[in-house]
């Protein structure tokens, strides 16, 4: 017996609106995280729009040290939580001018110290996992400088060299982060095909101390081709290029990818999403960019 066909369009149209209407809220909340005027490359590569104060934490849980970078005005909404850990032998101070830009473009960045200089990838995944907790909690409390600035439920990690090998650990261990970005990266693992947070791998053509097809390529190999991922390889620099050392050209392009990618996974911001295609940029000397899955 064939099936009655509905009596008039009245159903249908109903949960027409419906989709409609849902489609729009995803729309708008998709836009929530939206901070800052839309990007441009030359805005790109210097601070952003947001004027940022700075504090420290006091007694350091499972870490070295910290000082945390924030906007100031948060009359847009607060902001994703970034941790960013130094290399072996590396001292927060080297990398101050990537957490003061970084926040400045509408972040709280978590600048860490080590426990030592000489901590491994692994310990740095843990000290990074703890940063993120105690700052998390800290921003809990009432008379945190950085409470009502902070949204602890979108949270990335970023890390140079061994810490950025930690990087790659300890998005295998959270897949609750929203994004990961490894620098140059160093580590014993190999195979992080079950990480699942968006993560680009930063590498530098001319680095002889993690050289790019033995560490960053062959990471970003074993990468799952399910997640959104990238490879952007920044032209002429070394090892080094995330430092304050670096020169400025090099910091540009550091800076400007590095906050493209967080825009795009931490405030789910489309509007960033042409700058970390890469496409027909000479900054870089090799890409690949797997996005929009």
């Amino acid at each position: 017996m064939p099936a009655t066909p509905p009596r008039s369009g009245k159903p249908l149209t109903r949960l027409a609106l419906s989709v409609s209407a849902l489609i729009l809220s995803m729309s708008a909340q998709a836009a929530d995280f939206e901070r800052g005027p839309a990007p441009t490359d030359s805005a790109l590569q210097a601070n952003g729009p947001f004027a940022i104060a700075t504090t420290t934490i006091a007694k350091p849980d499972g870490y070295g040290s910290a000082t945390v970078y924030f906007p100031r005005d948060t009359s847009q909404g607060k902001f994703g939580l970034v941790v960013l850990t130094p290399g072996f032998l590396g001292v927060p101070s080297y990398y101050q001018w990537l957490a003061e830009r970084v926040a400045t473009h509408g972040f709280v960045v978590v600048n860490i110290g080590t426990s030592t200089i000489f901590d491994v990838p692994d310990a740095r995944a843990r000290e990074m996992a703890a940063a993120l907790k105690q700052v998390a909690a800290l921003a809990a409390l009432p008379d945190t400088p950085f409470g009502s600035a902070t949204d602890s439920s979108r949270r990335a990690l970023m890390g140079h060299s061994a810490g950025g090998g930690g990087t790659l650990t300890a998005a295998l261990k959270d897949p609750m982060l929203k994004a990961a970005i490894p620098m140059t990266p160093a580590t014993t693992g190999s195979d992080f095909s079950a990480i699942t947070v968006p993560t680009m791998i930063l590498a530098c053509e001319k680095d002889a101390i993690a050289p790019n097809k033995t560490f960053s390529a062959k990471y970003y190999a074993s990468l799952s081709p399910d997640i959104n991922h990238a490879y952007l390889e920044v032209a002429g620099a070394d090892h080094l290029c995330p430092l304050s050392l670096a020169k400025d050209s090099v910091q540009n392009t550091v800076g400007k990818t590095v906050i493209s990618w967080l825009k795009r996974y931490v405030d789910e911001d489309k509007r960033y999403e042409p700058f970390i295609t890469g496409a027909g940029t000479p900054t870089y000397s090799k890409v690949d960019v797997q996005i929009g899955r």
